[in-house]
């Protein structure tokens, strides 16, 4: 159990810091649904962002990974921060150049032509991103979370005040002080622009924050050390590329397939579905949190002879973590959906409890995806996250001109289940882990049972106050309900042990 407190602690440390900047972030999401209510610049903005994970997985390339695989080797040890930063700089060049000379193709992709310079502040934005990714995973694998956490919550400031500054304080100088010299930066309809802009500048915080681990490595290059590494990197590629298909790309289809009269009503579509999406919130804060501390724990305690067992013990504990979340989104949505502050898009409110869900797939898919690191088969990873790709494209492409964005959310239903399941399968062939499979699917019934328990009664009896009551009975039995079928397993948690056994 000692490894699950350890993975707990690396999970507050450098978690923490991504659920806080996060939400943050998030937290600009009624501010900007109010901003720009009533016009289509909400998904004008979801689509660019949609389009941004795409590039940054290419610049990217796997290397995060990569890195926390090879420095558990001796032969790599003093050399892979060296030969990776190398690579990526100079891959993050030639990107960041093709990327401008093809920006205008990318806008089209996406309906931006009006807008191009939206694609030109977003490849400056990828490429800053991906020039911080190494020296941000050096100080989460050296162990210090300090600065990793005042960075990325001090850069996510940085970006909500200059949002507001752009998007409030200008607007009421424009009209108090027409001729005040901050005008001079700012133009009335450039919007979602200088949403950009403010990550733009957090981005070059970040990376000027991170100069001492930047600019920290020698130029070095060994071909047959950097081919190993490529290998290794190249199908995490793939996957990630595969991966944002599944997690975005259903916003740029639903542009194109959208049953409405015109682009413009289609991009309101997909303002309403990126509005709803983030109201998964918690359960994407949680799995992100998860991942920034579970990959370096999963690496270093691959050697222990009870490692598989280990994992077993943080899956059970991850996957009751998750459906207490369903529950505390899915049955309060009467005060998550506060949240979007342009009542207009409270329509889409259906897809949520399936997005939920869907996440909830997709974080034990990440959980699982520690096989195929493990025991080199990265290939593994890009095969299944290609079956995802598909799926999510079929389906989106035969149903979204039908069920508009119902259709992307069930399609995410269905590609990350597909995941979950065909990662698990073959994981157990090729490294054994023993979990408690059948324990865990009960779990993941019962709260989808709860759920349709309370949406039928509220529709019968439609009240705010009896949606409440009866969200806080159900979530509050189900938590008793997991304390009594796991209270060895909870015996053995330091707090919660103690607290259990007075």
């Amino acid at each position: 159990m000692s490894g699950i407190k350890k993975l707990a602690g690396q999970t507050i440390w450098y978690g923490a810091s991504s659920i806080l900047a996060r939400f943050l972030f998030y937290m600009l999401t009624p501010y900007l649904t109010l901003k720009f209510k009533g016009t289509v610049a909400y998904g004008e903005m979801s689509l660019i962002y949609a389009l941004i994970p795409f590039l940054n997985t290419l610049f990217i390339f796997g290397f995060e990974t990569t890195y926390f695989r090879y420095i558990q080797r001796k032969e790599f040890k003093d050399d892979i921060y060296n030969m990776l930063l190398t690579s990526l700089i100079g891959s993050t060049l030639i990107l960041t150049l093709l990327s401008l000379v093809f920006y205008k193709s990318l806008a089209a992709l996406i309906d931006s032509t009006q807008y191009p310079q939206y694609i030109i502040l977003s490849i400056f934005i990828i490429s800053l991103d991906a020039l911080s990714a190494l020296p941000f995973a050096k100080l989460r694998y050296e162990g210090r979370p300090r600065k990793f956490a005042l960075i990325r919550v001090v850069g996510i400031l940085l970006n909500i005040g200059t949002v507001y500054f752009f998007l409030s304080v200008c607007p009421r100088l424009l009209e108090e002080h027409p001729n005040s010299v901050l005008l001079i930066i700012y133009k009335k309809d450039f919007g979602v622009g200088y949403v950009l802009i403010a990550n733009l500048i957090q981005s070059a915080f970040q990376l000027v924050c991170l100069s001492k681990e930047f600019l920290a490595f020698r130029w070095k290059f060994k071909y047959d050390m950097w081919k190993e590494l490529i290998l290794y990197s190249l199908p995490l590629t793939i996957a990630g590329f595969a991966g944002m298909i599944n997690e975005t790309f259903d916003r740029v289809m639903l542009q194109w397939l959208a049953p409405v009269a015109n682009p413009e009503a289609a991009k309101y579509e997909v303002g309403v579905y990126s509005a709803c999406y983030k109201l998964s919130i918690l359960i994407s804060l949680f799995i992100q949190a998860f991942r920034m501390g579970a990959e370096p724990f999963f690496f270093r305690n691959s050697v222990q002879e009870d490692a598989p067992r280990t994992y077993a013990r943080v899956m059970k504990f991850f996957v009751i973590t998750l459906t207490f979340m369903f529950l505390v989104v899915a049955l309060y949505l009467d005060i998550w959906k506060q949240f979007i502050r342009d009542t207009s898009m409270w329509e889409g409110l259906k897809v949520v409890p399936v997005l939920l869900f869907a996440n909830i797939f997709l974080g034990i898919y990440i959980n699982l995806s520690i096989w195929y690191k493990l025991s080199q088969k990265t290939s593994a990873g890009a095969y299944i996250t290609l079956i995802g790709a598909a799926l999510t494209l079929i389906i989106n492409y035969l149903f979204i001109p039908y069920f508009s964005y119902m259709a992307c959310a069930w399609a995410t239903f269905i590609c990350y289940g597909s995941m979950m399941v065909i990662s698990y399968v073959w994981g157990q062939k090729s490294y054994r882990v023993p979990y408690a499979w059948k324990k865990l699917v009960a779990y993941m019934v019962i709260v989808a049972l709860l759920y349709f328990v309370h949406h039928g009664l509220t529709r019968v009896w439609p009240s705010t106050w009896l949606s409440l009551t009866l969200a806080t009975l159900l979530t509050g039995a189900y938590g008793l309900f997991i304390l009594r079928v796991e209270k060895k397993e909870f015996q053995k948690l330091p707090v919660i042990g103690k607290f259990l056994r007075t």
